[in-house]
């Protein structure tokens, strides 16, 4: 079993600290362990793992599990235009390598794990974020459910509904100020282009999309605002959908997301901003983003990845760590 954790999780594996580590199983020596930190280049880390799964692959081994809880590169699953689909390319690494089965944790888009061709338990901290607002969030009867884009609606749907919350959703984007539009950025003039396959016969052009001003749908005036999303990495949204709360008169403002990549500056401009708290989970290790921003909380999941292991090592049913999850989850 190829495991990429976080520290917490080689502490109840006993694992010790600092690198790659061999070990037998139950004293089953058919069962071999390999384990390693999670490096701070990913595309490193990824070239290892695939080494690593290799050589357990020609070696014989019987089962080869990658523990991935946040899955790289997850938000490039859909083809733009002609643009290549890395997630499928790395399912297909994966596999080739010789993965026998994935345990991961809320993937980007749950469509992910059609690009295997392996068992893959995708797993939610949902839970864990969940207790986090009912026990350290006060008040929170008096919250709302934010979704800072359509997109995210479901997500915060299904929060909404576990906590017997009301819902609202952040839609459009800030219309560009007036200098924006004549200080040459939309010049020159957009000609159209003609895609002709006969001189006699044109294409015709999809018009583009224009967003709306935005605006929030929902009620958030003297309540407390939870924002919840996957991934926060590039904080530029969550920043304005606070700025916007605030102006619709919510007192507090929450971010709560599974995967904290807080790359570039985000743990400065998130001190600086009006969110009172950015809650994560240690699906990535972020003790630096954490000494720069002391708005940043951790949740640790390592316990359901480490019950996870136990009952795919054990040939225990994964059945109850999926239990009241539905479709939109």
């Amino acid at each position: 079993m190829f495991c990429v954790a976080p520290p917490e999780l080689e502490a109840k594996m006993n694992i010790t600290k600092g690198g790659l580590v061999l070990f037998s199983a139950n004293s089953n020596s058919s069962c071999m362990e390999l384990s390693k930190k999670i490096a701070e280049d990913v595309n490193t880390t990824i070239m290892e793992l695939l080494i690593m799964v290799y050589a357990c692959k020609t070696s014989c081994a019987k089962s080869i599990i990658g523990v991935i809880p946040y899955f790289p590169y997850s938000k490039q699953c859909k083809m733009r235009k002609r643009g290549s689909i890395v997630s499928k390319l790395l399912a297909s690494m994966m596999c080739k390598a010789g993965l026998t089965h994935l345990i991961t944790m809320d993937l980007h888009q749950k469509e992910i794990q059609g690009f295997f061709n392996i068992p893959v338990d995708n797993l939610r901290a949902s839970p864990f974020l969940l207790q986090y607002i009912q026990e350290e969030i006060p008040d929170y009867r008096n919250a709302v459910i934010v979704a800072k884009s359509p997109a995210s609606a479901k997500r915060a749907q299904s929060f909404a509904e576990r906590l017997r919350l009301g819902i609202a959703v952040i839609h459009g984007e800030a219309q560009d100020a007036e200098s924006d539009l004549v200080d040459g950025r939309h010049s020159p003039p957009m000609v159209r282009s003609v895609a002709a396959i006969h001189p006699s016969l044109e294409i015709p052009m999809l018009i583009p999309k224009e967003k709306p001003p935005i605006t929030v749908v929902g009620d958030v005036g003297g309540r407390i605002a939870i924002i919840v999303d996957d991934i926060i990495d590039d904080v530029d949204s969550f920043l304005a959908a606070a700025e916007t709360l605030k102006e619709r008169g919510a007192y507090k403002i929450f971010v709560m997301a599974t995967h904290g990549l807080l790359s570039s500056d985000a743990p400065r401009l998130i001190e600086e901003s009006a969110i009172d708290e950015v809650v994560v989970t240690n699906t990535i290790p972020h003790e630096v983003q954490k000494l720069q921003c002391p708005k940043i909380k951790t949740v640790d999941i390592s316990m359901i990845l480490s019950e996870a292991i136990r009952r795919i090592h054990n040939g225990e049913s994964m059945s109850y760590l999926f239990r009241n999850i539905g479709l939109d989850d």
